[in-house]
């Protein structure tokens, strides 16, 4: 059975975006365009909740019915948190620090429910998969600068791009690495009284 709700994306990534549509999912993209340097917590796993929190709630304000998803995806590696490297100069320092050892990818994760105009319900969860690098040579490095994708992505790395030969393996949810749990969003939209598959548009 189909259910007729709008499932909005408060999100630029185009993996997210990527991930719902081969999910069976249709969603809308409401970029959120929250500033991400102003919220800060002292735990990694914290500071991505608070994030995806804040973006689903900037994109909900807009919305008068609406299933809102909010993400933030960041790299724990010796306890500090790394986004989106500055430039490619930082990207080559990151993966010669990280080649060869192992990081968590946290992903925050927020759905908010709005109906009539307002929030009626809203569920904040956190993803966090250990993620293992392979020790890519310098001139494999440099190649991937060049491409300038780790440069667009949390921890200068993708599982589902041109990133993907540099990681070993994952301990933990896949998708969530690319940017989006579906078994968080599943147990999320669950709670709300909707099956996943309700909301499949194919």
């Amino acid at each position: 059975m189909s259910i007729d709700r709008r499932l909005v994306l408060a999100s630029a990534s185009p993996a997210r975006l990527s991930l719902l549509r081969q999910a069976g999912l249709a969603p809308e993209v409401v970029v959120s365009h929250v500033d991400e340097s102003a919220v800060r917590a002292p735990r990694v796993a914290e500071q991505v909740a608070l994030l995806a929190a804040a973006k689903a709630a900037a994109v909900a304000k807009q919305e008068t019915d609406a299933l809102v998803i909010g993400c933030d995806s960041l790299l724990e590696f010796h306890g500090k948190p790394l986004g989106k490297p500055a430039d490619a100069a930082e990207a080559r320092d990151r993966w010669q620090r990280m080649a060869g050892r192992s990081g968590i990818l946290h992903t925050g994760q927020a759905l908010f429910d709005v109906q009539e105009g307002a929030v009626v319900g809203r569920d904040i969860a956190v993803a966090s998969t250990v993620v293992y690098f392979a020790s890519p040579t310098p001139q494999e490095i440099e190649a991937y600068l060049a491409t300038g994708e780790p440069l667009a992505v949390a921890g200068a790395f993708t599982l589902d791009g041109l990133g993907a030969p540099f990681v070993r393996r994952v301990e933990g949810d896949p998708a969530a690495v690319v940017g989006l749990s579906l078994t968080v969003l599943r147990t999320q939209l669950a709670k709300r009284g909707l099956a996943i598959t309700d909301l499949w548009r194919r």
